[in-house]
């Protein structure tokens, strides 16, 4: 029978299994299961009252990042039992602050996901490794800890729904304003437990970064997880990572073929002409709550932040940095820029974007969650309004209930942030 891509890994996962339908349970095998320093404990705390050794430890990924470096004695603590977790057992694959970075830039940088592979993660947004044509999606805590013991996780097979994008990108408009598009039209609940298969010429000719950022938000739609048939983009990708991180291995032989079957059968099918798609901007409170970035020309901001898991990549630093040189931001904004890797800051400071930021009166900041999740370094107060390329602007998500958070593409963010008011790239730059 005819399979979607997201049916046909799910499959590979079951190897009880002969076939597999939509709707049913299964018993799938993971092949990485990520927790960070919110998580984890939890699942550590219910793993330890078992009392034996973990059944699949070189699969579990620990990465404090959302409130490290630490900001008091609580999130200290966090972290803590993570590292004594990872020392303990020898998890290998535990990444301490100075090597660590945002979870979902750092695992793809560092090889440990690929095509074809099972990924969950107790974090919503794990959603992201679906660029690379994996099936990753977001569990609780206590799944984490049975995946600790199983090697297994308990799943329903999602629908799913195809996204198809034609046409021709306009200036200023990548991945962001293709899933904030996507998610005005559908709502945060029009993708409710299925699978978001991004598709078309517009998407195969995304480079990897504006990928991870359309996946990382199917979240913020409801959808299980977010999935991009892998190309020759998705295997450069990789063999580049594995090359400096070594390979685990042969992707592009194995998973050469992996698509969606021509008669697959899909829930619902979405085209966008994306010649019809500007820069847009999520306003207060959700993120499907989208308008053209000219509309919100009278919103003042007191920050912007530039960087999380969703656009904290080298690409979208470049691209803030395209913006802000040579020029200032605006003296009553704050400009946080967050590199999302250790590797990111490094090659941002070698190609002189760090310069760039903090002649412009940005702060830069190391890798962390921070304020993305109302964590630290960015805390907003009553009445402040901040415009951010993360991934959520729910009431208070930011600090103060009374706070307003507006999401966008970096290019926005940045001239924003010369601005002091939400601003067109064009108005900048020209």
């Amino acid at each position: 029978m005819p399979y979607t891509i997201t049916e046909k890994i799910l499959l590979a996962h079951t190897p009880d299994k002969k076939d597999i339908r939509v709707g049913e349970f299964i018993w799938a095998k993971v092949d990485l299961s990520l927790g960070n320093d919110i998580t984890a404990p939890l699942a550590i705390e219910e793993f330890e009252k078992l009392g034996i050794n973990p059944a699949i430890k070189d699969k579990i990924v620990l990465v404090p990042d959302h409130f490290v470096p630490a900001k008091d004695k609580k999130s200290a603590q966090q972290a803590k039992i993570l590292k004594d977790f990872a020392a303990k057992y020898k998890i290998k694959h535990y990444y301490e602050v100075g090597r660590m970075g945002i979870e979902h830039a750092l695992l793809p940088e560092l090889g440990l996901v690929g095509p074809g592979d099972l990924v969950i993660g107790a974090d919503s947004h794990t959603c992201t490794y679906g660029a690379l044509g994996a099936f990753s999606s977001g569990v609780g805590s206590t799944d984490l800890a049975a995946s600790w013991v199983t090697g297994r996780v308990w799943l329903r097979v999602p629908e799913t729904i195809k996204f198809i994008f034609y046409g021709k990108l306009n200036k200023w408009v990548g991945g962001k304003d293709l899933i904030l598009h996507t998610i005005g039209d559908i709502g945060v609940d029009g993708a409710a437990y299925r699978a978001m298969e991004f598709s078309g010429d517009v998407i195969s000719s995304l480079p990897m970064d504006d990928r991870f950022t359309m996946c990382n938000m199917a979240i913020e739609a409801g959808g299980k997880s977010g999935i991009i048939e892998p190309d020759e983009t998705t295997f450069n990708y990789v063999k580049e990572t594995q090359k400096v991180k070594g390979k685990r291995q042969n992707y592009n032989s194995k998973f050469k073929n992996l698509k969606s079957d021509k008669d697959a059968i899909y829930a619902q099918i979405k085209e966008y002409d994306v010649s019809k798609i500007g820069p847009l901007v999520a306003c207060p409170h959700l993120p499907s709550n989208v308008k053209q970035v000219r509309q919100l020309s009278n919103i003042e901001l007191d920050q912007v932040v530039i960087g999380s898991c969703t656009n904290g990549r080298i690409s979208d630093l470049r691209l803030a940095a395209k913006i802000l040189k040579g020029r200032k931001v605006n003296p009553y904004t704050r400009c946080i820029v967050i590199p999302a890797t250790q590797n990111i800051y490094l090659q941002a400071i070698k190609e002189g974007l760090i310069d760039i930021f903090v002649k412009s009166g940005a702060v830069v900041t190391t890798p962390t969650c921070g304020p993305c999740l109302g964590g630290h370094a960015g805390i907003l107060t009553a009445g402040e309004r901040c415009l951010a390329t993360t991934n959520r602007n729910f009431v208070g998500r930011m600090g103060d209930l009374k706070s307003e958070v507006y999401l966008s593409n970096p290019a926005v963010a940045a001239a924003s942030a010369v601005k002091g008011r939400i601003a067109h790239p064009d108005e900048v730059v020209g």
